[in-house]
């Protein structure tokens, strides 16, 4: 079955989108672009907007942005929707541009968390927003989300206020925050919302909008899949599952020997079964009851033996055979009470701010419970006493259908930025141009969710586990109005793809198993079995796109998930030879268990698999292409042998990577709980770790963090001293030498300490960052002066593109390459 979207139970579980009868203002027809101003609502013939929208990146009108979907499902619905985009926070002004919202005002921090947006991985500010035209940093506050929400209500304070975003979808719950090195509440207390929608809310929006429109209060809309909202009193009619505390074992009694007598049971511990005895060593030492047959009736070793099991054992009496009973409750059948009735009582904000490991339970839990088909409800309390309340968790959204998906897709986007950031050509390709547009302005987005289920990753969060698919006829058609609309198109389409490029249309072989199923990870620690790994279906839309007239070529651009793509030789031969612009970016992540396992990716040995059969298919078509691997710096999971054994195997392999990512612990993500507590929540948590898998190994602190980091870039001098070090400390000097086989040379150049990396802002000119050699030792090659033509690319250290010289192509003003070159990067991690 090529196609389960359509066909399980989701289909049938949800109001279809375009089932509902359209808002009255839908007589307004539909707006080039959604109105910013008083003066372009005007112009559309609009007193008031019924929904204003606030986000913290630039509008652009394409579906790769959430709040230009967002509007034209609303227009689409009837609403008058108008849009605030990156507004001055500093006061309320900003926030009253277009009036009071008849219904509600809408917000979100954009298509970024807002911290991660301005933060690196190592809590320095970025230099750069690839969301603001220009490219400029500062345009939206911290925790965008809260603020926007506070200024809005001091706007209009009784206008409903609805959230939604991947920044509310990874606080819904007390969430550990990595810049603040703390537990925070729920985004829905601190923002004092009405309601959060999280994950991707068209289906949950549309019926709140309606709903509101109805004038239906705010407050009653308690009963919408995937909202989060507080209340303050006990559901009536719910089932309310406790899940406040980690179990914790017991004292651990010996079992009794059924075969043994009472004297032979005493003998066993030391003791004796007189009377005499018994009492004259109670009397010795009465804090002590030893188990004795003589001791009084009520001390604790009489009454070790007055059990159920154990019957008429009395001064005197003769030992009786032990009579085993069924136990009664055994007896009835218990009965479970109904899902969709249930709700589970996470542990209170209070608890995981101060216990870690209760902190490591609620995140297991609320990953647990996230599949539609199963999904339990979830309350966490926050406050104490007279100010406590609830923040309650409906289960999570019905995916949308292939139908519903080409209905949100198919909307009339102008797919460029609003006109407001014209440059002074009329343009968005000079000085105002959105890095963020640019990079998905020729791509097609072809599905959502991923069930791979990487730890460190968010979609599965805010998307889901389940593949919501458009139509190949709704693709080819988008395909179609980018060749024929949109301006500066060559021909070429950067990327068919979304968070994964070969998930299209996988999916459960069985409704049935599909809505029962509580994984976490579809493909890890294999492939399961009840997985459909059938590419035709995208194979198919490959070959469709490339035949269009005015196409000239279709890239892939979105990451490659290699260890199902090697399930479709087929495939694979079709992406290598005719969709890869020279180089194919994909993410292995790792080469070591420890951190793999923490991670759920595959073995390296997957990686191995995949890079014979592209080498084998690229020879073939006569072709020289490359892979990028792409790994990550001091996960959970990582210890400082792991990094040193990724070294040794990038130098093995001929890699020198520049571009390197350090984890980055984001909000709810199972990683960072990892991370928070130090246990692996993929297994049960407990207070007592019983086994070396239950704990994980946390790298803390700027030095160690800077050291996996360092190994990583193990070419780069400035790294050398401080790898000489800890290769010293782990005892393998034998890595430090000026042969082949040693990772890193004996001299040290003199080096500024400068980091060159392929993004503009955080590189240092090519001449400043030239290393001088101080001392060289005997009979060392001087590396500060590469050998023409050897010089590597700024990704992996590939060689060089034929008769590109000695550097890759780069387009004047951004440092970036040209896709003569290499393919531009599509800002698209892969294997996310």
């Amino acid at each position: 079955m090529n196609a389960p979207v359509d066909v399980s139970f989701f289909a049938r579980a949800a109001k279809p989108l375009t089932s509902y009868r359209p808002y009255w203002a839908k007589r307004f027809g539909t707006a080039k672009f959604l109105p910013t101003t008083r003066q372009e609502m005007e112009q559309l013939g609009w007193d008031s907007c019924d929904v204003v929208l606030v986000t913290g990146d630039a509008y652009v009108d394409h579906p790769s942005f959430g709040m230009a979907v967002i509007g034209r499902v609303l227009e689409a619905q009837g609403f008058r929707v108008g849009i605030i985009a990156q507004p001055d926070w500093q006061s309320a002004d900003a926030f009253k541009a277009l009036g009071k919202p008849n219904l509600f005002w809408g917000v979100t921090a954009g298509n970024m968390d807002s911290m991660i947006n301005r933060y690196t991985a190592d809590r320095k500010i970025r230099s750069d927003d690839a969301y603001t035209p220009g490219d400029v940093a500062g345009k939206r506050p911290d925790r965008a989300a809260i603020v926007y929400s506070q200024r809005c209500r001091e706007a209009f304070k009784d206008v409903p206020l609805v959230l939604g975003g991947i920044e509310g979808s990874l606080r819904r719950i007390a969430h550990y925050d990595y810049w603040s090195d703390k537990v925070r509440r729920s985004v829905v207390v601190d923002s004092k919302c009405d309601l959060l929608l999280y994950g991707n809310a068209e289906r949950a929006l549309v019926e709140v909008a309606h709903r509101l429109a109805a004038r239906e209060p705010v407050e009653s809309i308690t009963d919408v899949r995937g909202t989060a909202f507080v209340r303050r009193a006990s559901e009536d009619g719910w089932f309310e599952i406790d899940s406040t505390t980690v179990d914790e074992p017991g004292r651990v009694d010996a079992h009794i020997n059924p075969y043994q007598t009472t004297s032979e049971q005493a003998a066993a511990q030391g003791a004796s079964c007189s009377k005499e005895d018994g009492e004259a060593a109670a009397a010795a030492i009465p804090e002590v009851a030893g188990p004795s047959c003589g001791v009084g009736r009520n001390t604790p070793a009489r009454r070790q033996y007055d059990s159920p099991l154990v019957a008429g054992v009395e001064e005197g009496d003769s030992v009786q055979p032990i009579q085993f009973v069924a136990n009664p409750a055994l007896r009835t059948r218990l009965k479970v009470p109904p899902r969709e009735r249930s709700v589970i009582r996470l542990p209170s904000y209070e608890q995981v701010k101060s216990d870690p490991i209760l902190y490591a339970h609620a995140n297991r839990v609320l990953h647990l419970e996230t599949n539609p088909g199963n999904a339990r409800a979830l309350v966490q309390t926050h406050g104490e006493g007279t100010t406590a309340r609830d923040v309650w968790i409906n289960p999570p959204p019905i995916p949308l259908t292939t139908a519903e998906m080409d209905y949100v897709f198919d909307l009339p986007y102008a797919r460029s930025p609003h006109p407001r950031y014209a440059d002074e050509n009329g343009s968005h390709d000079g000085a105002t141009k959105i890095p963020a547009w640019e990079m998905i302005r020729f791509s097609v987005n072809i599905m959502r969710g991923c069930f791979g289920g990487c730890t460190f990753c968010s979609i599965t969060e805010h998307e889901g586990r389940i593949i919501q698919s458009r139509s190949e006829d709704s693709i080819i058609q988008e395909i179609e109005d980018i060749r024929d609309k949109v301006s500066g198109f060559t021909g070429t389409i950067s990327d068919l793809g979304g968070p994964t490029a070969n998930m299209y249309r996988l999916g459960c072989r069985s409704p049935e198993i599909e809505a029962a199923c509580r994984k976490p990870s579809c493909v890890y620690p294999g492939i399961c079995q009840n997985l459909t790994t059938n590419h035709d279906p995208l194979i198919k839309i490959y070959r469709r796109g490339r035949a269009l007239k005015g196409i000239k070529k279709i890239l892939i651009g979105s990451g490659l998930r290699y260890d199902l793509a090697v399930q479709s030789p087929e495939y694979v031969k079709e992406l290598v030879q005719h969709h890869v612009g020279g180089y194919l970016k994909i993410a292995p992540e790792h080469t070591e268990q420890g951190p793999l396992t923490k991670m759920m990716k595959p073995g390296i040995g997957s990686y191995d698999k995949f890079k014979k059969m592209f080498e084998q298919f690229s020879e073939e078509a006569g072709k020289k292409q490359f892979l990028i691997p792409y790994f990550i710096a001091a996960h959970p999971g990582t210890s400082d042998e792991d990094m040193m054994n990724l070294a040794i195997w990038l130098k093995k392999n001929g890699f020198r990577a520049d571009q390197v990512q350090t984890f980055y612990p984001s909000p709810m993500a199972t990683a960072t709980a990892m991370y928070h507590s130090g246990r692996n929540t993929l297994k049960r948590v407990r207070r007592s770790v019983l086994s070396e898998d239950e704990s994980v190994d946390i790298v803390r602190g700027e030095k160690r963090r800077r050291l996996h980091k360092a190994f990583l870039r193990y070419h780069d001098p400035n790294n050398w001293p401080l790898l000489r070090e800890a290769l010293k400390t782990m005892g393998r000097a034998d890595l430090i030498g000026n042969g082949k086989q040693h990772l890193i040379p004996t001299f040290q150049p003199v080096t500024d300490g400068t980091y060159q990396s392929a993004r503009r802002k955080n590189s240092t000119a090519p001449d400043k960052a030239v290393a001088r050699p101080q001392a060289v030792a005997p009979g060392a090659r001087n590396v500060a002066k590469p050998v023409k033509g050897q010089l590597l690319t700024q990704h992996t250290g590939l060689p060089p593109r034929a008769g590109t010289g000695a550097k890759p192509a780069i387009r004047p003003g951004n440092g970036r390459p040209v896709a003569g070159s290499q393919r531009p990067a599509t800002g698209k991690r892969p294997g996310r």
